[in-house]
């Protein structure tokens, strides 16, 4: 599958080094502020706080396979799988709404929230899976 035009800075070391960092320590967070984690929780999913910390190493190991380009392509796999698993605790914090420090985030926040994450696959498989000789380009 082609890149679109205007895209391909999404292959760039620099945007791949934004997005290994972003994941590791958004992956750390969940073990600095668990609290922040487990309000968005599914009532339907079990052990809470375990799932959220293995997301935070899920997050944090993607980031760091990112940054080594023997596991780039692996960890591009690995966190787009995160990010569809996390999916249903974006789902719920949509439902539920969310308070930070004692204020109501505004709905649309929330809703934007659903729709990056389609975009954090979008630049993780621009990033770290697509390859230049899938579009027919240079080897």
């Amino acid at each position: 599958m082609k890149l679109p035009k205007g895209s391909g800075w999404l292959a760039t070391p620099a945007s791949r080094w934004i997005l290994g960092v972003f994941f590791t320590i958004a992956g750390i967070c969940h073990f600095i502020w668990p609290e922040y984690y487990l309000p968005i929780m599914p009532p339907w999913l079990p052990w809470h706080l375990p799932l959220i910390y293995l997301s935070g190493v899920a997050e944090s190991a993607g980031g760091i396979g990112v940054l080594i380009p023997k596991l780039r392509r692996l960890s591009g796999w690995w966190l787009i799988a995160t990010l569809i698993a996390i999916y249903p605790a974006n789902i719920q914090i949509a439902m539920d709404g969310l308070i930070v420090n004692g204020s109501p985030v505004p709905q649309w926040i929330l809703n934007f929230r659903l729709l990056l994450q389609f975009g954090m696959i979008w630049w993780v498989w621009a990033g770290c899976i697509h390859r230049p000789e899938d579009d027919g380009g240079a080897k």
